[in-house]
């Protein structure tokens, strides 16, 4: 059996020896999935296998082992491939049987036909998602992802010079020449062997093909092709990914590290031309639909590349600075976990100084702002998210570049955000949910598809007079519910279909929000530099990496660690909570129980009676600033 390094450049190798030995007894499949997850836990291993995420395309060579960090924006329907099956020599008639499994097209040697008929083939069944990477993922994450890596590549020699020199963009030029790439490929085909696979059978002929391609253009199905992120300016491939074990356990905006096998089989770009024209010899307009579907699920490989996978795990998140997994009982025996759990306090510390600085000298705001960052949802009670912690920062500078360089230092912080600036034209002209296209069968995405623990801050600051037309009115209905409920419902067209989520919105505003808000807090700065950027410049500069890494690693650890109150807390807690009814029965609400007990957990696995008179302390100089506010302005902010 292969060894050494054939794990990482010839995989079905690893996967054609198991299945000789073992024939169709099943088992053979759950062999290579062992040897592979024996294989990543060898020292560093998976730091060896290359990333679709960090590695162009052109670099990688078919049908080697890759890994991707990606974000599931759709599921297609699952789909029939053969898992088994037989190849007769057209001389000899010798018999070959063939997995098919990890493989897009049919492997089928010179002299070889495959056997329809065979007895021993077998149908069996496989889920395709289309991945993209996640969202938002802030350079940082990306920088340590890469100076993780050890793989080493090159540009690979097995694609046509014409595939090997081809862009993106060019890839998108070619698909609105489908003749031209037909002629391009036509020698491959005749040859009768494409991208390393042998082409089984005489290559199709149409007569029609210039008039085909004129009516798929007037049909406006060669458009480029829409890679389908969901924030504007992303970068990096869209995947098709082949799921074959446990599909079930996945659902739509998971966050996944995948280990599997690359395809980028030229032949698949010629087979979905040949059904495209094939397609356009009937009715045009009864075709459309069909054409387009094929044109979506099959875009060319060279610009959607496909991962049949071995491995699959969902990331709890994407902080490359801490263990994959922080389950709360493994992150009890973690030793990483255990030893950082002794510096909490101090980082916290640096951090709120540090936050104190970019919040232009203001530490009460800085205290919310970390409150904010560390909170998540942790449980729903009926329909209610707890927990979530979505802040209004009110009073930013209008006309100022504050909020956009505040907006700077969270993404060093944070390992996936996005600004979104409310202006009336974003409002009424992006997308922002998503929506069910059932002529191309996908999930057209939107602003809000993003996966949980995403920061979302939200510049109010540049909301100026307008009017918001039904789109824009839509739009703010979708945040506001994604504020309130943590849900965000998709447009199927004839229902919508609720998807809950995990974001953290923090809101920026002159005024009090026009979206609600879990706190307001009113910026008080100390100081006011007349050049903001090199101001917030100066400050990111002055922090050290190490240090800007604690802080990193404490905002995503707080998310997960186990908090727990204890009877004796919790009844000094209820005790006091009724005396502060007594006290003011009009202005305290359960709502504010719950809002105090989260300013209370500031950080801490545990609550303590000082950490709860903190709370107190802290919302009872939130509220006294609010009303010193209101009083100077005049009115409600």
């Amino acid at each position: 059996m292969p060894c050494g390094e054939d794990w990482l450049s010839h995989p079905l190798g690893i996967v054609q020896g198991f299945f000789a030995q073992n024939g169709v007894n099943p088992d053979w499949e759950k062999k290579v999935i062992e040897y592979f997850k024996e294989k990543l836990k060898e020292n560093n291993a998976p730091k060896w296998v290359p990333s679709l995420n960090e590695v162009p395309l052109h670099y990688l060579k078919p049908n080697s082992f890759v890994k991707f960090r990606c974000m599931v924006q759709d599921m297609f329907d699952p789909e029939f491939y053969m898992g088994v099956y037989e190849t007769v020599n057209r001389n000899t008639k010798a018999r070959v049987l063939h997995f098919g499994k990890y493989r897009d097209v049919a492997e089928c040697g010179p002299q070889q036909e495959v056997d329809l008929n065979s007895p021993r083939t077998t149908t069996l069944e496989r889920q395709t998602f289309y991945c993209v990477p996640v969202p938002g993922e802030s350079m940082w994450v990306k920088e340590a992802y890469v100076n993780a890596n050890q793989a080493r590549v090159s540009p690979s020699t097995s694609y046509t010079p014409s595939r090997h020199k081809r862009s993106y963009e060019d890839d998108e030029d070619m698909d609105l020449q489908p003749n031209k790439q037909k002629d391009q490929h036509m020698g491959a085909r005749q040859a009768g062997n494409v991208g390393g696979l042998q082409w089984c059978g005489e290559p199709k002929r149409l007569e029609t093909e210039a008039s085909s391609g004129q009516q798929l253009s007037s049909l406006n199905l060669s458009s480029p092709f829409d890679l389908n992120f969901p924030l504007p300016g992303e970068k990096g491939p869209a995947c098709l990914v082949k799921v074959y074990e446990d599909w079930d356990c996945f659902k739509v905006n998971d966050v996944l590290e995948l280990y599997g096998i690359l395809s980028v089989d030229p032949v698949l770009s010629i087979l979905n031309n040949d059904e495209r024209d094939a397609s356009s010899l009937l009715d045009p307009m009864e075709c459309t639909d069909m054409a387009e579907e094929q044109r979506v699920h099959s875009p060319p490989a060279s610009l959607v590349p496909r991962i049949h996978v071995v491995l699959a795990q969902k990331l709890q998140h994407i902080n490359p600075l801490l263990p994959a997994c922080l389950n709360k009982e493994e992150s009890k025996t973690c030793k990483f976990v255990s030893g950082f759990m002794s510096e909490l306090s101090p980082v916290r510390a640096e951090l709120l100084g540090f936050l104190t600085h970019a919040l232009l000298g203001d530490s009460l705001a800085a205290e919310y702002l970390i409150l904010h960052l560390i909170s998540t949802v942790y449980t729903r009670r009926d329909v209610l998210p707890l927990g979530k912690f979505t802040v209004n920062l009110s009073g930013c500078p209008r006309n100022s570049t504050f909020t956009e360089h505040l907006y700077r230092i969270i993404q060093h912080l944070v390992p996936a955000s996005f600004r979104l600036q409310m202006t009336i034209e974003n409002m009424n002209h992006l997308k922002f949910i998503p929506h069910k296209d059932y002529t191309a069968n996908r999930l057209v995405s939107g602003l809000l598809q993003l996966p949980s623990n995403t920061s979302l801050v939200i510049d109010e600051t540049l909301l100026e007079q307008g009017q918001l037309d039904t789109p824009g009115v839509h739009n703010v209905t979708a945040l506001s519910n994604l504020i309130t409920w943590q849900k965000v419902d998709y447009d199927f067209s004839y229902h919508q279909m609720e998807f809950p989520c995990n974001i953290n919105v923090f809101i920026t505003s002159e005024g009090r929000s026009l979206l609600p808000a879990d706190c307001q807090i009113h910026l008080q700065p100390q100081l006011m530099p007349p050049n903001m950027e090199e101001y917030m410049n100066s400050l990111l500069s002055a922090v050290l990496p190490s240090v800007l890494n604690k802080f990193r690693i404490y905002l995503t650890l707080l998310r997960f660690l186990d908090y727990s109150i204890s009877d004796e807390i919790t009844k000094a807690v209820e005790d006091d909570f009724v005396e502060m009814r007594k006290n003011d029965p009009q202005s305290i609400t359960a709502d504010d129980l719950h809002q105090l007990l989260i300013v209370a957990r500031a950080g801490q696995t545990t609550l303590s009676r000082e950490r709860w008179l903190r709370a107190k302390q802290l919302e009872s100089l939130r509220r006294a600033r609010l009303q010193q506010q209101k009083c100077v302005n005049g009115n409600e902010l």
